[in-house]
């Protein structure tokens, strides 16, 4: 099976041995993203909500990098740091997913890379 990774300028560089997206068999594989900005390469200022905006930003260029587009995504994963944090996560999530939402899964973690508040990772179709 063939498979390639995918890399963009528009999201942050893999701060370690990954790729931003691996496309294979008709998938689009993405990484989990925190909200670095992508033109400096730090955590961004604010609470949950902006850090779950950038997070989503940096998806999405990622997801485009690699052909698709947010609406071709089938699952996702987010890690929350602080579990109280999923409504005001939800709220900014859903702006980005308002039809047909992909499958997702939340899961409380202890800790992310650089402080982080949020992670997502996500699965997409590539387009046909």
């Amino acid at each position: 099976m063939k498979r390639d990774a995918v890399r963009t300028a528009g999201a942050p560089a893999a701060i370690g041995p990954y790729s931003q997206a691996v496309r294979a068999g008709g998938f689009l594989f993405c990484s989990g993203q925190i909200p670095l900005d992508p033109s400096t390469g730090k955590l961004v200022d604010g609470g949950i909500e902006v850090q779950t905006e950038r997070v989503l930003n940096n998806l999405e260029a990622v997801i485009n990098a690699g052909g698709g587009r947010l609406s071709s995504v089938v699952k996702t994963t987010v890690y929350l740091t602080d579990l109280g944090d999923f409504p005001a996560m939800n709220a900014v999530y859903a702006k980005f997913f308002p039809q047909d939402p992909p499958a997702r899964a939340t899961v409380g973690v202890a800790r992310l890379p650089a402080g982080a508040r949020v992670e997502i990772d996500a699965i997409a179709v590539e387009p046909t």
